[in-house]
């Protein structure tokens, strides 16, 4: 009859499209599968998420292509770890002496995203010159000494790093990783809640202690 006729030419379509889908998802399993048999002991896949990969940026990807990764994360987390102290530092109303430009003194300088509208153009072009300047020139690795992804020590700045064991290495290294990670959400956060209610320091103003912002 005509509905048994359509009822197996459905089920003959849907077993047609299994049978050419099916390969084609396979191997991206395997692939993914693969990248985390191969990463998931990399030092910053702990508990509780483990090897942490939601979007499948390692997907087929080599060892040249998770350190270029942790080389971005690492260096994000460096430059956020000292965005979130010089947030806090100048928050609590912390200023160098003198002016940033003429007539306009550090003290009369708002913290936050607000500076960028009184930091003259020519002063924010030299903070962005000095930043590209270290980006090319200084937090690289230069002589090629490089031991893992984000080592500048480029055979001159040691502050007793040989003296520490493999162990402590390691555990520095991830401790670094982590606090990086906790800073990036940090400023994000603190840049966030500025621009909604100029209340960065919102947990403080909850626990009863609110921080005069601007």
């Amino acid at each position: 009859s005509r509905p048994v006729l359509s009822a197996t030419m459905f089920a003959n379509l849907l077993v047609s499209a299994l049978a050419f889908n099916g390969p084609a998802l396979r191997p991206r399993a395997a692939a993914r599968s693969s990248a985390v048999m191969s990463f998931e002991s990399e030092i910053g896949a702990q508990p509780p998420l483990g090897f942490f990969d939601p979007l499948g940026l390692l997907n087929e990807a080599d060892q040249e292509r998770f350190d270029r990764l942790r080389y971005v994360e690492v260096k994000h987390g460096r430059i956020c770890m000292l965005a979130v102290l010089g947030h806090i530092v100048t928050a609590a109303g912390v200023r160098l002496p003198g002016d940033i430009a003429y007539g306009l003194p550090f003290a009369d300088v708002p913290n936050g995203l607000k500076a960028l509208e009184v930091v003259p153009a020519a002063g924010l072009a030299q903070i962005f010159a000095f930043v590209g300047f270290l980006e090319l020139a200084v937090m690289k690795d230069v002589t090629g000494e490089s031991e893992f992804p984000g080592d500048f020590r480029n055979g001159a700045l040691d502050f007793g790093w040989d003296s520490f064991s493999p162990e402590e290495q390691e555990s520095k290294r991830a401790i670094e990783l982590n606090n990086g990670r906790a800073a990036q959400m940090g400023i994000l956060a603190l840049m966030v809640h500025e621009k909604l209610d100029n209340n960065p320091y919102i947990i403080n103003s909850l626990l009863g202690s609110p921080v005069p912002f601007n």
